[in-house]
């Protein structure tokens, strides 16, 4: 079977859950499938939380978990923790939630900024140190972080370091009336994520990230990245430009994204289709062009429409 029915298998099954959202689906899915991770921002009740649900339901084998951020919630309670055992009088690790395949870090902004840094190391190298201790964390490793952007009592904005390891930040929004009737119709009985099976195996998803890393990327495109990211060093408006981090997230997407599209190679409008989920959130605004009511967003878009676009 070859892997763009594999890519078509598991979008299609996670939009029969998600009504409406075709284009958020496909991103989120090519984000997972660059090794890259997601922060999902928007309104309650948008469908963050089931989307992370169908994606590990569609998938057989892979392990799902999910860790409610509070503001109480410690680093030992992702990472995990030593406990004494006292028939051999040793100490046995007890792995957290992290070591997972998907993992859902629901209102990310709810715990500290201590609590919120025991993620920076494994989601950017993909590891944890805990006690002193190295431990890898293997094959799919994916977190979804969600957070609502209007609700800020008791939170803790998440600071740029965390910002800057997710590959995506993107939200959901409203859907359409005839779609909202057809989620009522959906839930009239059962949730649609409740009967969802599996249409994908944790290795096929393993083959898709493989399969991604191969697509071509020419060097055209590489300088056109490096030129469209670099845009933001120096620009007026931006106080904390994208790093390097964002040119290699922004390949890898598009990448990712290709497959998707059935595509053995990457065009500049795929490039330009994620390029503000992947540069916007990282970028920090000077507080006049915040105040003038500028956004990250557009002026990423400003930066795609004044970059010469490789022929």
């Amino acid at each position: 079977m070859s892997i763009a029915t594999t890519a078509a298998r598991l979008e299609t099954a996670v939009c029969s859950v998600v009504r409406g959202q075709p284009e958020v689906v496909r991103r989120v899915l090519a984000c997972m499938i660059s090794g890259g991770h997601v922060l999902l921002e928007d309104f309650p009740g948008t469908g963050k939380t089931t989307l992370a649900k169908s994606i590990a339901k569609a998938i057989s084998g892979a392990v799902f978990k999910r860790v409610q951020f509070t503001p109480d919630l410690l680093p030992s309670d992702i990472l995990g923790i030593s406990v004494l055992d006292p028939r051999t009088q040793e100490f046995r690790f007890h792995p957290g939630p992290v070591f997972t395949d998907i993992l859902l870090a629901d209102e990310i902004n709810r715990a500290s900024p201590r609590t919120q840094s025991a993620l920076l190391e494994a989601m950017g190298e993909r590891q944890a140190t805990i006690e002193g201790q190295r431990h890898d964390l293997d094959g799919l490793f994916f977190v979804i972080a969600t957070q609502n952007p209007v609700e800020f009592r008791g939170t803790y904005p998440l600071p740029e370091a965390q910002m800057d390891r997710f590959a995506m930040q993107c939200g959901l929004g409203y859907v359409s009336a005839a779609e909202e009737a057809a989620i009522l119709a959906d839930q009239a009985e059962t949730h649609p994520v409740d009967t969802l099976g599996a249409v994908a195996t944790r290795d096929e998803i393993l083959e898709l990230m493989t399969a991604a890393r191969r697509v071509r990327f020419s060097e055209e495109l590489r300088h056109y990245v490096v030129a469209l990211v670099g845009a933001t060093r120096g620009h007026p408006k931006i106080q904390l430009a994208a790093s390097p981090r964002a040119s290699l997230a922004l390949m890898k997407v598009s990448q990712a994204l290709a497959v998707f599209e059935g595509n053995d190679f990457v065009s500049p409008e795929l490039i330009q289709a994620v390029a503000a989920d992947v540069i916007a959130h990282r970028m920090v605004l000077m507080p006049e062009a915040k105040y003038s009511g500028a956004s990250a967003r557009q002026i990423v878009a400003e930066l795609i429409e004044s970059t010469p676009v490789p022929v």
